[in-house]
């Protein structure tokens, strides 16, 4: 278990307990089961305690905990018979972006989503989750195909932000962001997205733009990075708390402005601590916002995405 900064009290009565254990297990003939159940109970209520009131930047942690499931982990659990699609036709394949046709709960349907990683070779491989031009053009390809066969696309949103490199520029990345996004409003099939983890400035708005939004209760959604608002309005990166706080980039705060749609709960200790209960919630509000947007035509499911954004930001900001 990684454990984040402000768990440091947790960590150290969880590794009490572990090595209690680990003693009983060497030692033929003592009991520490007692002392450990004792530990575990002290450790379940500190727990409790720490996830019961996260502030916006302990959220961002959180959020950011490298043992989160990541949308390969979703896609595994979550959809049947998925087949990926490669590439942009235009320069090449962006692993940070994966999609293709899938089914979810047995209805035929496009899946698109940022993958991070989670060992130091995925994460170099998917470029922890930003993309490049071409991995939007990818997006742009899958958007396409939902729409001519009339497949609603689920998109699982999990970026930091798009990848901000020379070669990403000189291929045209805000070009490629503003042509998915703005093909993201033009398909006429049901999107639905969740934030599952981070989603960060037009890098996710581009596969965010969608009918129903949602987020898992300890994930972000923001124009910028805390860190990177700090830097800019006062220069010090230490003031990301304060940054954070302001930005109002809480899955409860984004509810309250109308930004999101629906909130998935998390387990206890975030995502990261019971996966498969993470995944379970997110199909669960999948499931349901694919519902409510069933047997809507074509047009309305436009004119209801545009308007949604329109309206954006307009009610909670007493």
């Amino acid at each position: 278990m990684t454990y984040l900064d402000f768990e440091k009290p947790l960590a150290d009565i969880e590794g009490k307990a572990e090595e209690l254990r680990a003693m009983g297990r060497d030692a033929e003939g003592v009991d520490v089961e007692k002392e450990a159940a004792a530990l575990d109970k002290k450790a379940g209520a500190l727990l409790k305690e720490l996830y019961g009131n996260l502030d916006a930047w302990r959220k961002t942690q959180v959020a950011r905990h490298p043992e989160r499931p990541h949308c390969a982990d979703y896609i595994a659990a979550l959809f049947t018979e998925y087949t990926p699609l490669a590439g942009d036709r235009a320069f090449g394949d962006d692993h940070a972006v994966m999609g293709g046709l899938a089914r979810f709960n047995d209805t035929p349907c496009v899946v698109i989503g940022h993958e991070k990683g989670n060992d130091t070779k995925s994460r170099l491989l998917h470029n922890f989750g930003m993309a490049r031009p071409e991995g939007y053009r990818k997006a742009i390809r899958l958007m396409d195909l939902a729409h001519r066969f009339g497949l609603p696309v689920i998109t699982l949103v999990d970026t930091q932000g798009a990848y901000p490199g020379k070669g990403a520029e000189e291929r045209g990345q805000s070009e490629a962001i503003a042509r998915c996004t703005q093909k993201s409003l033009e398909i006429g099939v049901p999107l639905v997205s969740v934030i599952i983890g981070e989603g960060g400035s037009g890098g996710a708005v581009a596969f965010a733009t969608a009918n129903r939004i949602a987020m898992l209760e300890h994930s972000i959604y923001s124009v910028i990075s805390p860190e990177g608002c700090a830097s800019i309005l006062w220069r010090d990166t230490e003031k990301m708390r304060d940054a954070a706080k302001a930005l109002r980039l809480t899955a409860q705060d984004l509810k309250q402005l109308g930004v999101i749609d629906r909130i998935a709960p998390e387990p206890l200790g975030g995502a990261q601590r019971d996966p498969a209960a993470a995944i379970a919630a997110v199909g669960k509000e999948i499931a349901a916002m694919l519902t409510e947007l069933q047997g809507r035509k074509p047009a309305d499911l436009i004119k209801d995405r545009r308007q949604k954004f329109l309206d954006m930001g307009q009610k909670g900001l007493g």
